[in-house]
């Protein structure tokens, strides 16, 4: 079985999902965010502060290639900009089936507005710095994903069955292919 991965921007429920995915499917469940976090023994936001942008996105870079290397059968959630640099995408589609949970920018902004730890937010308004995010980053998140699934105003529970439909139907696929 493969990994299956979860992209969007942030506040799209990649972490709840990944979460609650894990329990479903009995796989373990990994955060690149956390990864990198632990292995550089520092927040995302120092990481930022003090080496700037660019060098956490090398970070990411190289925590990919570190999972295609080892990962198996898991769920990995990802930042929200890592599916940005064209790299990041070639390796998430050789990690697995890459999953785009795709929200609106008004239900991100219900959800993150009172979210201090996320710097791009720190802004005057919010609400049209998310739009403009994701109408940047929306065609890298498509280019990535093998599966583009809407969350606005979906319920956890629904979004789990549309993925796992998709995984059973893919591993099943498989089976039949071998």
């Amino acid at each position: 079985m493969e990994n299956v991965i979860l992209i969007g921007f942030m506040g799209c429920g990649k972490s709840t999902v990944g979460l609650r995915l894990s329990y479903r499917l009995r796989r373990t469940i990994v955060d690149t965010d956390k990864e990198i976090e632990k292995e550089e023994k520092r927040t995302i936001s120092d990481i930022f502060a003090t080496d700037g942008e660019a060098y956490f996105r090398n970070l990411e870079t190289d925590c990919l290639r570190k999972l295609n290397d080892s990962a198996g059968n898991q769920i990995i959630s990802v930042g929200g900009g890592l599916p940005v640099r064209e790299e990041n995408r070639a390796l998430l589609h050789e990690l697995g089936q890459v999953f785009y949970l795709r929200a609106e920018g008004e239900t991100i902004y219900e959800r993150v507005k009172d979210d201090t730890t996320r710097p791009l937010l720190q802004v005057e308004d919010p609400l049209t710095r998310i739009k403009t995010l994701i109408e940047e980053r929306d065609p890298c998140y498509r280019a990535a994903a093998d599966v583009v699934i809407t969350v606005d105003g979906k319920s956890f529970s629904q979004i789990l069955d549309e993925i796992e439909e998709h995984v059973n139907e893919r591993e099943g696929n498989n089976l039949t292919e071998g």
